[in-house]
């Protein structure tokens, strides 16, 4: 009995190999399925990631120019743009904007490389006909927001041509300014967010030996533009005059995209002639004065 029970155990195991072969084949099938189906996910994802972050390291620089046209309602643009987003140069464009016809270009170009500086990329400007050493700003990019900021004891940053002002259209393509324009700062930050500029900190933008053909007088003057921006107030600023014919004064408000000044121009005693015709085309006249008004 014994015997027959172990044979009938026997052939009963015998009869169950088979399937457990079978079982153990199945569960090999189904593991090695899974293993190169997570395989080709991890290589598309590879290779995606590596296509993001090629285009990234090599996005080229017209990318920069689209933004800051975009940004600046196409009243700066970057023409002839070369390199990539990170490093390149372009020639700096003034323009009226979009549908205007004016524009004018400084000579030379200006380069630019972006960085990582902590949380914040770090963009380094230079063209040698215009700034001063480097040009420093940190950028901090955010949801529908953008932070720039000049670090604290940036001091004097470039000077300009004041004919470049000519390609923002009306008044500076009728005035065509001679003279410069320089900028200097003991530290600014602008804040965009809500298609409004928030600005914090001052600068002052002096217009050195101004002169036009409006006039027969080979120079105007000199004249400062102070600004001044606190946390949570519309930016003010105040116009001066250093020294000169045309007597120039007043103050206004950034608001917003909104530029609000209030002011007044006279001629020095001796120069009324030559600047009559100059005072007219400033705003309305109140005897010797004449009034100026924006926005």
């Amino acid at each position: 009995m014994a015997l027959g029970w172990r044979t009938a155990a026997s052939r009963h195991t015998a009869r169950r190999w088979p399937g457990s072969a079978y079982a153990e084949s199945t569960l090999a099938q189904a593991a090695w399925e899974r293993t190169r189906s997570a395989v080709a996910r991890w290589a598309w994802a590879g290779l995606v990631f590596g296509i993001v972050v090629a285009l990234i390291a090599f996005a080229p620089a017209t990318w920069l120019a689209d933004a800051v046209a975009t940004r600046t309602q196409q009243k700066l643009l970057l023409t002839d743009a070369r390199g990539t987003f990170w490093s390149g140069s372009a020639v700096p464009v003034l323009s009226g904007g979009a549908d205007s016809r004016s524009a004018t270009l400084l000579p030379g170009r200006l380069s630019w490389q972006i960085g990582l500086r902590g949380l914040a990329f770090e963009l380094r400007l230079r063209q040698p006909c215009c700034i001063h050493d480097e040009l420093v700003l940190l950028l901090r990019p955010g949801l529908g927001r953008l932070s720039a900021q000049l670090p604290a004891g940036s001091g004097p940053l470039g000077e300009w041509p004041a004919a470049w002002l000519a390609g923002l259209g009306a008044p500076w393509n009728t005035l065509q300014l001679g003279g410069s324009l320089r900028l200097s700062s003991p530290g600014l930050q602008f804040d965009w967010a809500a298609g409004r500029w928030a600005v914090v900190g001052q600068a002052d933008l002096d217009l050195n030996d101004l002169a036009t053909p409006l006039t027969t007088l080979d120079r105007l003057g000199s004249y400062r533009v102070h600004l001044d921006g606190v946390a949570g107030r519309p930016p003010s600023f105040t116009l001066s005059t250093l020294d000169g014919e045309l007597q120039v004064q007043g103050s206004g408000q950034w608001t917003g995209s909104q530029l609000r000044f209030r002011g007044e121009a006279r001629a020095a005693p001796g120069a009324e002639g030559e600047l009559d015709n100059l005072l007219n085309f400033f705003g309305r006249r109140q005897g010797a004065l004449s009034l100026i008004s924006i926005g």
